[in-house]
């Protein structure tokens, strides 16, 4: 039964890589988003020298494009929001930097002069890793310290031409965390929501007065993968620059990878659950699931299932997609499968 099982799970992968999950090769360069960061792509050093006050810099960046990961109301929880504080800041006449949080793990960006060019912000900390945004004109945009404490460098660009960039401002600070899962229980860019957001009081509804945090995971994980579906149309459809809006998500009960660990970590972080929305490869599929931390596990680096007994690897796109069967549990329970680049 096992050799079985091995002959047949390259073909349940295949038919997962078949329906969008992620990009790979002629894909990944055709369905790029400008939502994510690639280490090609990153800014480096020697590229980009840091902008002086209140200047333009002169010098010219390529930043591409990165595939988009394929993948009676409760009582509602306090839900942490950020806030641009206004204390510690970097403004120009085009854009402010508000680093007055970064105790708390988070950073916020505007670009606040009017304009149709593209926008960038890009994260660098202290592993070397250099985060890449989207921005829009007028609109604060919060991004996670996912690094811990250290030295970041913030970043704001706005285009050129193509893939060209100018820097428009940056600064450089160094965070000390207040813990470590600051960054991690926070709304972001990427895991948005809101204490008035629906998904926060599904989770609520889902986990009721549970207050093990291995049951919340359990209670919500069961409900995604039992009633989620995955779009197929969205993933060959799906264009660079998008974010998952939960709410719509919920609703529709259907998404690709990007949209089912953006669900999950906004119910689990609204539960007071320190989550990362990972973005990596699966194989060579460009992939998103989630990681959890619980004083009894610590971090599961990988997102997790339960088996009846223990909490493993849990990929929730493959394991709705396929509907649980043994062969699929195998693999996402490997956590040799899976390779994480970004933690969001």
């Amino acid at each position: 039964m096992f050799r079985y099982g091995k002959r047949i799970l390259p073909g349940l992968m295949a038919l997962l890589l078949l329906a969008g999950c992620g990009s790979t090769g002629a894909q990944e360069s055709s369905a790029l988003s400008e939502s994510a960061s690639v280490e090609e792509t990153a800014v480096t050093q020697e590229t980009v020298e840091e902008a002086f006050i209140d200047e333009v810099a002169l010098e010219d960046v390529v930043i591409e494009e990165e595939a988009v990961a394929l993948a009676g109301a409760p009582a509602v929880p306090t839900v942490l929001t950020p806030v641009a504080s206004g204390k510690q800041v970097k403004k120009t006449d085009k854009a402010v930097i508000d680093y007055s949080n970064i105790a708390d793990g988070y950073v916020m960006v505007q670009y606040t002069a009017s304009t149709t060019k593209k926008l960038k912000a890009q994260v660098k900390g202290p592993s070397g890793t250099t985060y890449t945004y989207n921005l829009t004109s007028g609109v604060w945009a919060t991004f996670p310290l996912s690094d811990g404490n250290g030295s970041y460098k913030v970043t704001v660009y706005e285009n050129i031409s193509g893939t060209k960039y100018s820097t428009v401002t940056s600064v450089t600070f160094t965070a000390k965390l207040k813990n470590e899962f600051a960054p991690f229980l926070m709304p972001n860019q990427y895991v948005n929501f809101s204490a008035s957001s629906k998904t926060v009081a599904k989770a609520q509804e889902l986990v009721g007065g549970q207050s093990d945090v291995l049951k919340k995971v359990e209670g919500i994980y069961n409900y995604v993968v039992k009633n989620f579906t995955y779009d197929k149309q969205k993933a060959a459809t799906v264009q660079s620059g998008y974010l998952p809006n939960v709410d719509t998500i919920l609703a529709s009960k259907k998404g690709i990878c990007f949209d089912y660990a953006a669900v999950m970590a906004a119910m689990l972080r609204s539960q007071n659950v320190p989550t990362k929305l990972v973005v990596g490869y699966s194989g060579k599929i460009y992939h998103a699931w989630i990681s959890v931390y619980s004083e009894k596990t610590g971090w599961v680096d990988g997102a997790i299932y339960f088996d009846g007994t223990n909490w493993k690897l849990m990929d929730p796109t493959f394991a709705s997609s396929a509907n649980q069967s043994k062969q699929i549990m195998e693999y996402i329970g490997n956590g040799a499968n899976y390779s994480a680049k970004y933690f969001y």
